[in-house]
């Protein structure tokens, strides 16, 4: 195992790095992205195949980081300056975007129409990984590898990779496989979403701000409603999502 040395904030590495963490644009183009923390280190070491480099401090053990990974070692003050959280447990990395892959809509698919937070989108995959939901993202959501989304994931993305669907794809895959198409939006025709089998549809989950699409709500087959005390107007996008994964899972 070869570990380098760090010393330099405008170290070129760095540099990089911090680039990674604030331009969706630069991720694209260097197909690749950035993750924090030593727990979802262990998690990068144990599940993703695209683990590319790693940055760490002294007081960090790398001995179970797989041989072809390069390993540099940075003093506290170039952790801190490169880090993007306020207490840096030492331990920043870069795995590579995983190539695209075909993508096809089944029956139970949860899909996340123009859920721009990371911090829930993350989330929900966290819960989509453990229920073993598919999901599907529309264009209009935050970045997957958007250091937030992977914090919030708890390495979701490392063993599951993230789907981009564009939403007139999705329609056209409906259409071809005849199956249903579900959203959730308050309506005087919504449905409690207890009341569907959840499992044989594919359902749209939308922003929090914005809800559900148009073109989405166009061509649905059934419209849902979580049933809530009615002085509340509307749960966090992750909660909502979280609730619609649990009844496709019973539905299915």
């Amino acid at each position: 195992m070869r570990i380098e040395t760090i010393t330099s904030r405008k170290n070129p590495l760095i540099q990089h790095i911090r680039k990674l963490l604030n331009s969706r644009k630069a991720r694209q183009e260097s197909g690749l992205y950035v993750s924090d923390g030593t727990k979802l280190l262990q998690e990068a070491v144990r599940w993703c195949n695209g683990l590319d480099t790693v940055v760490v401090t002294d007081s960090v053990d790398v001995e179970n980081i797989p041989d072809h990974v390069r390993i540099y070692r940075v003093p506290e003050d170039v952790m801190e300056s490169v880090s993007p959280m306020k207490a840096p447990q030492g331990a920043v990395f870069l795995c590579r975007i995983p190539e695209e892959r075909p993508s096809v809509i089944t029956p139970g698919t949860l899909i996340l129409d123009g859920i721009q937070d990371p911090g829930n989108l993350g989330t929900i995959l966290r819960t989509a990984d453990a229920l073993e939901i598919p999901v599907v993202l529309t264009g209009g959501c935050a970045d997957p590898y958007n250091w937030k989304t992977v914090r919030a994931s708890m390495g979701a993305v490392f063993r599951t990779q993230p789907v981009c669907i564009e939403p007139e794809e999705i329609l056209n895959q409906c259409r071809i496989s005849g199956i249903d198409l579900a959203t959730t939006v308050l309506s005087p025709a919504s449905r409690d979403i207890r009341e569907v089998r959840l499992g044989s549809f594919a359902t749209v989950i939308g922003s929090e701000g914005q809800g559900v699409s148009d073109l989405f709500l166009r061509n649905c087959n059934q419209e849902l409603i979580i049933p809530m005390n009615p002085r509340c107007e509307s749960l966090n996008a992750a909660i909502a999502a979280t609730i619609v994964m649990w009844q496709i899972k019973l539905g299915s």
